[in-house]
C-alpha cells in the first residue's frame, strides 16, 4: 500500500509561557492511498485543530505530517501555496462556493488557477459533473440550488485537479438528513470509483459510518 499521509508525534500548543493551551498531544497514524477515513472526538477534543494542521491551515509546535512524501512542517510562503493547491482538496461545512459564479465556473476555478486549457476544463468539469448527479444545475448560480447541491458542487471542486488527499470538515454538518445522505453516497463514489482519498472529520456517528475507518480522537490524544 502507498502512504499518502503520515501523522508522526504531532503536538500543537497555543498561547504563550504564561498562559499555554495543548490542543494535540502527541497524535500520529497514518493514511493508505484510497482509504476513507474519519476523525471523531467531542468538542473541544482537537480534531478540528488536528485537520487545521494536516491542511496546511495551521501549523504544528511538534513532529511531522508527511502528505505525498513531502513534510509539509518544513515548506513554507509560496511552495506551501503551491502544495495546497496542487496536491489537496477541501470540503467545508460552509460550502464556501462563490455566488457570483456559476456551479460550472466553481467546479472550473482550480484548474483555471492551474492554467489548464478551456477545452480540457470544460470537458473534466462536465464529467465530474455527470458522475455527481449535478450536470443539470451547472449553470446555476450558489443561491439557486439546494444544500446537498451546493456540496456536491464544492465536492466536484475539490477532486477536479486530482489532488492526493481530499479534506472534509463536519461537510454534513449543515445538511438534512437527505441532503447529507446523498452527499455521503457521492463521497462513496469518489472513494470507491475515482480511488479519492479522504480524511473527513465529524462528530455524527451516521456520517462516520460511510468511512472505512474511524480515529478517535479525546482530550487532544488519538485512541
Amino acid at each position: 500500500m502507498e502512504t499518502v499521509l503520515e501523522v508522526k508525534n504531532i503536538e500543537k500548543y497555543y498561547g504563550n509561557k504564561s498562559n499555554l493551551t495543548k490542543a494535540i498531544d502527541n497524535i500520529s497514524f497514518k493514511v493508505e492511498k484510497g482509504e476513507f477515513v474519519g476523525i471523531m472526538g467531542a468538542s473541544g477534543s482537537g480534531k478540528s485543530t488536528l485537520l487545521n494542521c494536516i491542511s496546511t491551515i495551521d501549523r504544528v509546535t511538534a513532529g511531522h505530517i508527511i502528505i505525498n512524501n513531502q513534510d509539509i512542517t518544513k515548506i513554507k510562503g509560496n511552495s506551501l501555496n503551491k502544495f495546497r493547491r496542487e496536491e489537496l482538496g477541501f470540503i467545508f461545512q460552509d460550502f464556501n462556493l462563490l455566488d457570483t459564479l456559476t456551479a460550472f465556473e466553481n467546479i472550473a476555478l482550480a484548474l483555471t488557477i492551474q492554467r489548464v486549457g478551456a477545452k480540457e476544463i470544460e470537458r473534466r468539469v462536465k464529467e465530474m459533473a455527470e458522475k455527481l448527479g449535478i450536470t443539470e444545475i451547472l449553470n446555476k448560480y450558489p443561491y439557486q440550488v439546494s444544500g446537498g447541491q451546493k456540496q456536491r458542487i464544492a465536492s466536484a471542486r475539490a477532486i477536479i485537479t486530482n489532488p492526493k488527499m481530499v479534506l472534509a470538515d463536519e461537510p454534513t454538518g449543515a445538511l438534512d438528513s437527505k441532503s447529507a445522505r446523498q452527499l455521503l453516497e457521492s463521497f462513496e463514489y469518489l472513494n470507491r470509483n475515482l480511488k479519492a482519498t479522504i480524511l473527513m472529520v465529524t462528530h455524527d456517528a451516521f456520517t462516520a459510518s460511510y468511512a472505512d475507518r474511524i480515529i478517535f480522537i479525546k482530550d487532544r490524544k488519538s485512541i
